[in-house]
C-alpha cells in the first residue's frame, strides 16, 4: 500500500552480512544465540577505544555524522576534570517515518547494540546506561536483553540499565530531547545549545550516540580495525543500514558496504528503472534526480557531493507518474505538525512554508514560489532546534531538484500528474500513540492559559517575545502584535516566567474557560519555582 512502511520490514544484505550476522538464522538473537554468531567481546580502555573509533572513521549514524572518537574522548575529559561518573545513552528512538534501521537492529539484534554500550560504559566507568526508545516493539525487545544480562536500573546494581520510552514525533529523536525526558522533562529540545559531552543526564558528562553506531563499534571491537576496513570505502569503511521505501516494490532495511552504487540499492528494492527523483536522508534530508541517482554511491562524501544527504540511511524514490510538489506537500504539512512549537520559525515558519507549498500548487505563480523561498530561508539557524533547519532543506531541495515540474505549477496549470502518497507517514499523518497515561496527553492538551497584554503599561520591551515565541511576535514598531492569546500547554511555564520578568508589568495570565463561566485568576508560582514533572527513571 502506497505511504507505508511495516514496523520491522524485510531485511536484506549485500556482500557479508555484519550487522545482520545471524538474521538467516532466527528472526531474533537472544543473548545465546548472539554469543554463537559474533563471539565473546574483551573490554577495551578508554583510549583504546578511541583509537578504535577514530582508525575506522567512525562517525554518528543518527543523521549527524559527528566523529566518534572526538564524542568519546570529550566525555572522558569532561567525567575526569569534573570528577563525575558519566552516562551512556543509546538513542533508538527513529521518530522520522523513512527510517527503521535502529528498529530493526533493536528488535533483532539488541545484544550486538548493548555490546557497544556496554564497551562505552566499562570503558569510561559510567554507572549509568539509558536506552531510548519509542516503539513499544523495541521497548519489549531491548527490555528482554537487559533481563538476559541480569541488567536491571536497581540502586544496588554496579550499572543501572533501563529503557526509556519517548511519544514518536519528529522531535522526539533529537538527542536534546531525549536528554530532557530521561531527566523528567518534555520529549522537546531545551531551547537552547547544550552539549550532552559536558552537561548531559542529570547534567553529568554523556555519551549519546544512536544504537547503529554503538552496534558498529561491537563489530570493529571484535574483528580488528584492518579487517573492518577490508569492507567498504578507503575513508569510509565498513557497511551502512539503510531504509528503502517509497515508490519500490519490497520496501527494506539492507546492510551493504559503503561504495555500492545507489541504483544497485534501489534496484533490490524493485524501485522505478528511471526515478523522477529520490529522497535521501529522510524528511530532513534532500532530494537528487534522476541522472544524479546514476552518479552516486552509498557513501556520506558522494551524496554530499552530488546534492544529497546520507543522513540517517532513508532512501526513497518516486515514480515518473506523480507529482513530486505534491507528494512534497504532504511531508511539508506532516513536519509542520511536529513542531515542538517553543519558537517562530518552526510554530509559525513551518505551517507558512506550508501553506507555501499548497498556494505554488493551487496557482499562486511566481509571487508564491518567492513567498516559500524566503519563509523557507527565514527559518533557517533561527530555530530552537533543527526542526526548521531540516524542514528548510527538504522544501529547498524540492524546488531546486524538480524545476521542470515547479514550472508548470508556477508558469502553467499544472503537471497534470496526481498525488500517490507514496512517501510514508505515520498513520493519521502524526506519530503513533504517545504511552497511555503518559505526559504527551497532558503537554498537547487544550491550552488552559490566556496571557493579556495591558497596552496602559507596555513600554516595548520586547522581553516577551524573547520568553514566549510561541505567543509574542513583535511588530516593526517593537511592540507585541497580539493584546491576548491562548498559551500552548507546554508553555506555561513560559508564560508565568514572561508575566514575571515583564519590566512594566504589562501581562497578565488568566485561566482560559469557556464563555459561560467566569474567568478567575491561576496562582502564580511563588517567585523562583518553576513548572516541572517529576522524575521519569523509576529507580527502585
Amino acid at each position: 500500500m502506497a505511504g507505508t512502511l511495516p514496523d520491522i520490514p524485510e531485511v536484506r544484505v549485500v556482500g557479508l552480512p555484519q550487522l545482520t550476522s545471524g538474521f538467516d538464522l532466527v528472526e531474533r538473537l537472544d543473548l545465546p544465540m548472539h554469543l554463537k554468531v559474533h563471539g565473546p567481546l574483551e573490554p577495551l580502555g578508554g583510549e583504546q577505544l578511541a583509537k578504535l573509533a577514530e582508525n575506522i572513521n567512525l562517525k554518528g549514524r543518527g543523521g549527524a555524522g559527528f566523529p566518534f572518537h572526538t564524542k568519546l574522548r570529550s566525555v572522558a575529559e569532561s567525567a575526569i576534570k569534573r570528577g563525575v561518573r558519566p552516562v551512556i545513552v543509546v538513542n533508538g528512538s527513529e521518530s522520522d517515518p523513512t527510517c527503521r534501521k535502529d528498529t530493526v537492529l533493536i528488535n533483532r539484534a539488541p545484544h550486538l547494540v548493548l555490546d557497544g554500550a556496554l564497551l562505552c560504559a566499562e570503558a569510561l566507568g559510567a554507572r549509568e546506561l539509558v536506552i531510548g526508545v519509542t516503539r513499544e516493539s523495541t521497548q519489549r525487545s531491548m527490555e528482554a536483553a537487559l533481563a538476559e544480562r541480569g541488567l536491571s536500573n536497581s540502586r544496588r546494581s554496579p550499572l543501572r540499565a533501563w529503557v526509556h520510552r519517548n511519544p514518536s514525533h519528529m522531535v522526539t529523536g533529537a538527542g536534546a530531547s531525549l536528554i530532557r525526558s530521561i531527566d523528567g522533562g518534555p520529549a522537546i529540545p531545551p531551547g537552547r545549545k547544550v552539549s550532552a559531552s559536558q552537561n548531559g543526564v542529570g547534567g553529568a558528562p554523556t555519551l549519546l550516540s544512536n544504537a547503529e553506531t554503538f552496534a558498529q563499534l561491537a563489530i570493529a571491537a571484535r574483528i580488528g580495525p584492518e579487517r573492518y576496513g577490508n569492507t567498504g570505502l578507503y575513508d569510509e569503511p565498513g557497511t551502512v543500514m539503510l531504509t528503502v521505501s517509497g515508490a519500490v516494490a519490497r520496501p527494506m532495511v539492507i546492510e551493504v558496504p559503503t561504495g555500492v552504487p545507489l541504483r544497485y540499492v534501489l534496484q533490490l528494492a524493485g524501485a522505478p528503472p528511471v526515478p523522477q527523483g529520490v529522497l535521501t536522508g529522510g524528511y530532513h534530508g534532500k532530494w537528487i534526480d534522476a541522472a544524479t541517482v546514476n552518479e552516486a554511491i552509498v557513501s556520506r562524501n558522494s551524496l554530499d557531493a552530488v546534492g544529497g544527504s546520507l543522513g540517517a540511511g532513508a532512501i526513497l524514490p518516486i515514480t515518473q507518474e506523480t507529482c513530486p510538489l505534491g507528494e512534497s506537500l504532504r511531508v511539508a504539512q506532516w513536519l509542520a505538525e511536529e513542531s515542538a512549537g517553543q519558537c517562530g520559525p518552526c510554530y509559525l515558519g513551518l505551517p507558512a512554508a506550508a501553506r507555501g507549498m499548497e498556494d505554488i500548487l493551487n496557482g499562486g505563480g511566481p509571487a508564491a514560489l518567492e513567498a516559500l523561498k524566503q519563509v523557507a530561508k527565514n527559518v533557517k539557524r533561527r530555530g530552537a532546534c533543527s526542526h526548521p533547519d531540516g524542514s528548510a532543506m527538504f522544501l529547498e531541495s524540492t524546488i531546486k531538484a524538480f524545476t521542470d515540474d515547479l514550472a508548470a505549477h508556477v508558469l502553467g496549470n499544472g503537471c497534470g500528474r496526481p498525488v500517490e502518497g507514496v512517501l510514508p507517514l505515520f498513520e493519521g499523518g502524526r506519530g503513533p500513540a504517545g504511552i497511555p497515561g503518559g505526559a504527551e496527553a497532558e503537554e498537547n492538551g487544550p491550552s488552559r492559559q490566556k496571557i493579556y497584554v495591558d497596552w496602559t503599561l507596555c513600554r516595548g520591551h520586547g522581553l516577551c517575545a524573547d520568553i514566549l515565541p510561541e505567543v509574542f511576535q513583535l511588530g516593526a514598531d517593537g511592540f507585541p502584535t497580539v493584546a491576548q492569546a491562548k498559551v500552548p500547554r507546554h508553555a506555561e511555564a513560559k508564560a508565568i516566567r514572561a508575566v514575571r520578568r515583564c519590566p512594566a508589568l504589562a501581562l497578565r495570565i488568566e485561566e482560559d474557560t469557556p464563555h459561560d463561566q467566569t474567568s478567575r485568576n491561576l496562582p502564580i508560582l511563588s517567585q523562583g519555582r518553576e513548572l516541572g514533572t517529576p522524575d521519569r527513571r523509576g529507580a527502585i
